[in-house]
């Protein structure tokens, strides 16, 4: 997973979601046009685990640019795959400007991303790329984080089985399975869960992305399965789905270099589990 090579850096992006019974007819004729993605071959339903922390403000701005549908907006979040402290982490921004999706990927060593996190730039050997476009997103990662004082709110994680296309990487399909989210505070990139919220619980969410023009055996894919689109947000859907009191972190305060955050002593009593 530490190769970005095939990142859609500005795309469009059409979502459904729809029933798991459906997903063996719409992969069959998926696999016509694009390849599966390598990291899910041999896996159960081709398809392997993505892991994501996502930072807001502590009143939820970014959540509510979402539902509030606004054109331009964006999210600040780290990406992940494992709990291996050799794999990398990537701190993305991912922006949408009118209905153009905008995304912006650093890969950073995993013992950076306390500091980062706390607002700090990185030095040179924590960057897994040396490229002037990926210290490029972290600063704009930092100068987000700082204008909103954005802190890890929810993670999130679920199945991504990907196809793409075989010469470029202009058309991408992804199909994700069993995804939940629940409430995070922690600074760190890690992928247990204590008491995570199933999203979308009786769909799996079926995405269509393209840089340039809609393919036309696209149109043919969603009247062939009758296809709706919706807007399937996770974080936000996953967020309005627990409660939004939920991702409010209340009197906590952080400890951004033991990677857990220290509950006052005011309000330890009324705090019944750690990612309540």
């Amino acid at each position: 997973m530490a190769q970005d090579h095939r990142l859609q850096l500005q795309r469009f992006e059409l979502k459904y979601l729809v029933d798991e019974a459906i997903t063996p007819w719409v992969r069959d004729f998926v696999s016509s046009y694009l390849d599966l993605d390598d990291f899910g071959v041999g896996r159960p339903n081709l398809s392997y685990p993505v892991h994501s922390l996502y930072l807001d403000s502590d009143d939820l701005q970014t959540f509510q640019y979402s539902i509030n549908g606004a054109k331009n907006r964006f999210k600040l979040r780290l990406r992940y795959y494992d709990d291996s402290p050799k794999t990398p982490v990537f701190f993305e921004v991912k922006a949408r400007v009118d209905n153009c999706i905008l995304k912006q990927r650093c890969g950073v060593r995993r013992e950076a991303v306390p500091l980062l996190l706390a607002g700090q730039l990185p030095q040179d050997e924590q960057l897994l790329s040396k490229e002037p476009r990926h210290l490029a997103t972290l600063q704009r990662f930092n100068y987000l984080l700082h204008k909103l004082n954005a802190r890890p709110k929810a993670h999130n994680t679920y199945l991504r089985e990907a196809w793409v296309s075989r010469h470029d990487n202009s058309v991408r399909v992804t199909m994700d399975r069993n995804i939940v989210i629940e409430p995070c505070f922690v600074a760190r990139a890690a992928t247990a869960m204590s008491r995570p919220t199933r999203v979308f619980p009786e769909s799996v969410v079926l995405e269509l992305k393209f840089t340039t023009r809609f393919p036309n055996w696209f149109e043919e894919l969603v009247r062939r399965f009758n296809l709706m689109q919706f807007a399937a947000a996770k974080y936000a859907e996953g967020v309005l789905l627990v409660g939004e009191s939920r991702f409010h972190d209340g009197d906590r305060a952080f400890d951004w270099e033991g990677l857990a955050p220290r509950v006052h002593e005011s309000t330890a009593a009324s705090l019944p589990h750690a990612h309540e």
